[in-house]
């Protein structure tokens, strides 16, 4: 329940005591980070394995800020054309260096695709400058609104758990969430 809907470890704990299952959110906690990745893995397999059937022609690509223990941090997502999040993945710049490390995260799990949208950021054509890629971008005002509104569940998530408190627990959020 924890993984599939927006609850706090607590409110898991009141869920199953109700259904007559004590347990701590301790307990839960456990079992979220040592089954949690294993359950991610299973369901972005089949979701892969379901995509290569389809044409992987159209990428969003944004970023949003997140604060760890008061210090921003960056975290890029890979949507693609109907809302799936392809990829996500946390770093402490927002420079060349981190697009492009993303981009080929990205591109060697889930293929190239025909179009890739992104903000205005120019670590992002930099970056498919040097991928060659730069003739696929796409910028525009409200292109990557797709990005943007899969920003929304992770936001009321994060609020529900009261923020992160390490660059590795927000990984495994993202990539588990996602």
């Amino acid at each position: 329940m924890y993984v599939r809907f927006p609850l706090s470890l607590r409110n898991v704990e009141d869920l199953l005591h109700e259904r007559g299952i004590d347990v701590s959110h301790e307990t839960v906690r456990f079992w979220w980070n040592r089954f949690g990745p294993m359950f991610a893995v299973e369901i972005r397999r089949n979701r892969v394995s379901r995509m290569r059937s389809y044409s992987n022609w159209q990428w969003h690509l944004d970023g949003v800020f997140v604060k760890i223990n008061g210090e921003t941090h960056y975290l890029w997502r890979a949507v693609d054309h109907e809302g799936e999040v392809l990829e996500s993945y946390v770093t402490k710049r927002r420079d060349r260096k981190a697009a492009l490390k993303f981009l080929r995260k990205s591109m060697k799990r889930c293929g190239k695709p025909e179009i890739i949208v992104t903000d205005k950021l120019r670590s992002y054509g930099a970056a498919m400058r040097v991928i060659g890629n730069d003739n696929r971008q796409e910028t525009g005002r409200w292109l990557n609104n797709r990005a943007e509104n899969s920003h929304l569940p992770f936001r009321r998530r994060e609020r529900s758990m009261l923020r992160f408190r390490q660059m590795r627990c927000l990984q495994k959020f993202a990539s588990v969430h996602s």
